[in-house]
């Protein structure tokens, strides 16, 4: 079977190419690198006019002559690629924008996906029409866009979420559900709001490959490390705040017991490496399920803060506190949660080898590609 992956986020989609083409099959990864991450693609778009002084100009040109010279020159890479796009069995996309153009670009893109090949599933693994509608609509307990609501942020701060669900996005979304065979989740966070929905294939979890991900066993002798990797563009989405205010809380009490280490926005290749020695990962607090950087950190065998909500633990038939630690919107309760690892240690080692055993059992990248390929026909 012929595949094309067109989008990437993290390393979903590479990842499962690795599956795919390991069960024999021919897969091309279209994306932009998913900006700072710079992940891996087959066919990456650079995108231009995007930060510093280079993305003043493109706001001043937009307001001037109402043109988005990003989404202009995406579309331009794209026309000179296109003819590398045509004949495929099968295409999914990341998302209902998977290049960062405007509304009309990406409709104009997609089109042509649609016109030349044979089925074109769509991807929920990343906030689209759905997930922020449902979010907007206080349908969660919480969501990602709680600290909008919680007045942290100023809506022009959490323009990209707003987008999702203007009018002319609508209209995109509408076109692509008209057209596309199936809509397949890659995680609770969009399960939930797709449920009931006539597109809706079901959920797949993320594809990871433990073959790359070696599990770094945590030493018990020495102080408890803890990670908090900060994604500046989502900080208050991550809830990076308030993981830096539950650490506050436990540096006075555990100084002597724990070293923290903290970084920011580092390319993916650097960031996979810069958590090896730790005990425990802070990943994302506005979360039902973990994304792509919580389970990798599992797969190395590190004890990681992350939405691990009760719905995942239904789905998956798990207790609380044994694979992952649910990371609620509350400070105080994450820095208790981290005191009960800090001084029982044996726990950390538990729930790392857990850990690793889930994502080897759920999220194995060949048993998920099998599954995808299951969904697609």
């Amino acid at each position: 079977m012929k595949v094309l992956l067109f989008g990437e986020y993290n390393t979903l989609h590479y990842t499962l190419k690795e599956g795919l083409e390991t069960l024999g099959h021919e897969v091309l990864v279209v994306g932009y690198g998913d900006g700072f991450k710079k992940v891996v693609v087959d066919i990456n778009f650079k995108v231009y006019f995007n930060k510093g002084l280079s993305k003043k100009i493109k706001i001043g040109i937009n307001l001037l002559f109402k043109i988005n010279i990003t989404s202009v020159l995406m579309k331009y890479q794209f026309n000179r690629s296109k003819h590398l796009f045509k004949g495929f069995d099968v295409v999914q996309l990341i998302n209902e924008n998977p290049l960062l153009t405007t509304s009309k670009t990406a409709r104009e893109i997609i089109q042509f996906l649609f016109k030349s090949n044979k089925k074109i599933y769509l991807l929920s693994c990343g906030t689209d029409y759905i997930s922020v509608k449902y979010a907007f609509d206080k349908k969660f307990r919480y969501s990602i866009l709680t600290p909008y609501f919680e007045e942290k942020v100023k809506k022009k701060q959490f323009a990209h979420l707003f987008y999702r669900i203007d009018s002319s996005y609508k209209k995109l979304h509408d076109y692509i559900y008209q057209n596309i065979k199936g809509i397949i989740a890659s995680d609770l966070d969009y399960h939930l709001p797709l449920m009931g929905n006539e597109k809706y294939l079901g959920m797949v979890p993320n594809p990871i490959n433990i073959e790359k991900l070696q599990i770094v066993a945590p030493k018990l002798s020495e102080k408890i490390l803890i990670f908090h990797g900060i994604n500046k563009d989502n900080y208050f989405k991550k809830g990076n705040d308030i993981f830096e205010k539950a650490l506050e809380i436990i540096k006075k009490k555990y100084a002597s017991k724990i070293d923290i280490v903290t970084v920011v926005s580092l390319p993916y290749k650097e960031y996979i490496k810069s958590y090896n020695n730790a005990h425990i990962l802070l990943d994302q607090v506005y979360a039902y399920d973990q994304g792509y950087n919580a389970l990798e950190a599992m797969a190395k065998g590190k004890v990681v803060f992350t939405g691990a909500e009760k719905e995942w633990l239904e789905y998956f038939n798990l207790e609380e506190d044994t694979v992952a630690i649910n990371a609620l919107p509350n400070d105080q309760k994450i820095a208790d949660k981290l005191e009960w690892l800090i001084l029982n240690p044996k726990e950390i080692k538990k729930i790392s080898k857990n850990a690793r055993a889930f994502i080897e059992k759920e999220h194995h990248y060949i048993n998920i590609a099998k599954t995808y390929i299951s969904k697609w026909k």
